[in-house]
């Protein structure tokens, strides 16, 4: 009775969130921020040891203000072959149907585990493994298969960037996203990993650049923080920029793994991720907050200013 009681304080307080940060109650981290129909959708990982981390929330908003919670859009009972430790979700919109990728396992060599797809018909799921087994299962170039972001160029085409343990690969998907697409030179896999890169793979493109963006440090230290890199093609060269965000002893430590939001033909954006509260050393003590973006006049990327204020209400018109 008193755990059902918590969960639904626990859904009260994310539906009537007033959007400062965090944005919505609980532990998450990893968040992956998109539109979907004038409609924030904010998929984050559920933050707590690997044996408890099995499901996936996501979070609705009109306004980046009050944010719906949509609980256990998957879990692992739907997913057969991952055991625990399902995160960093991505998602996409395809042909009028949702495409959520996430890791799960905590892979490493020999075992199964990795980067899997599921299917919906809503943003909110519920959603149903697509392949029922990993995308992609094996280590390469050093990269372990985790913190998947899926872009999609102008000219149709999907890449994945993806990887853990300091390397950064990036693949061609097919448009089921059920298989991975050779590239040019026939190979499969191609790695482009930055300076200092340790995980949090993210892209945008902007005015004609494409900007790459990263997660650097130790995820459950101060060290952790977020840099970029500007580039003429979608798979680099990646030359590190400078560093974007990261902890603020006056706010809080740890910021990283992030996405980034645009609104709609408009030349804003936000920054959506997670940090870990002051003076909290809880290894799974993450919460999920936005901020604005800002670009100077050359293209570059203002050092992000992190608050406990958020963002102002920002209806998609």
């Amino acid at each position: 009775m008193m755990r059902k009681l918590a969960v639904a304080i626990s859904l009260l307080g994310a539906i009537i969130s007033n959007g400062a940060n965090p944005i919505f109650s609980g532990w998450y981290a990893d968040p992956e921020g998109v539109i979907f129909d004038n409609t924030y959708w904010i998929y984050p990982t559920y933050s707590d040891i690997y044996e408890n981390q099995t499901f996936l929330d996501c979070f609705s908003s009109k306004d980046l203000k009050q944010w719906e919670k949509h609980h256990a859009i998957i879990d692992t009972s739907e997913v057969k072959w991952a055991k625990m430790a399902v995160w960093a979700p991505a998602i996409v919109e395809n042909n009028g149907r949702y495409y959520l990728f996430f890791s799960a396992n905590d892979v490493h060599e020999g075992e199964v585990g990795g980067i899997g797809v599921a299917v919906a018909d809503r943003p909110e799921g519920p959603f149903k493994d697509l392949l029922g087994k990993p995308l992609i299962n094996d280590i390469v170039n050093g990269a372990q298969p985790i913190d998947q972001y899926v872009y999609r160029d102008d000219d149709g085409a999907w890449y994945m960037f993806y990887g853990g343990w300091g390397h950064c690969n990036v693949v061609r998907l097919s448009d089921d996203f059920k298989s991975l697409l050779p590239w040019n030179d026939g190979s499969v896999y191609k790695e482009v990993t930055p300076q200092d890169y340790t995980e949090g793979p993210f892209m945008l493109k902007r005015n004609g650049k494409y900007y790459f963006m990263w997660s650097e440090g130790g995820w459950g230290d101060p060290s952790y923080r977020v840099a970029y890199a500007i580039a003429d093609s979608p798979v680099g060269p990646f030359r590190r920029a400078g560093i974007i965000l990261e902890s603020d002893p006056s706010v809080a430590t740890s910021a990283g793994h992030h996405s980034v939001i645009q609104v709609p033909e408009t030349d804003e954006y936000y920054i959506v991720y997670h940090r870990r509260p002051l003076n909290d050393t809880g290894r799974d003590h993450r919460h999920t907050c936005i901020d604005r973006m800002y670009f100077n006049s050359d293209g570059t990327i203002r050092p992000i200013k992190m608050t406990f204020d958020g963002v102002a209400p920002r209806p998609i018109k």
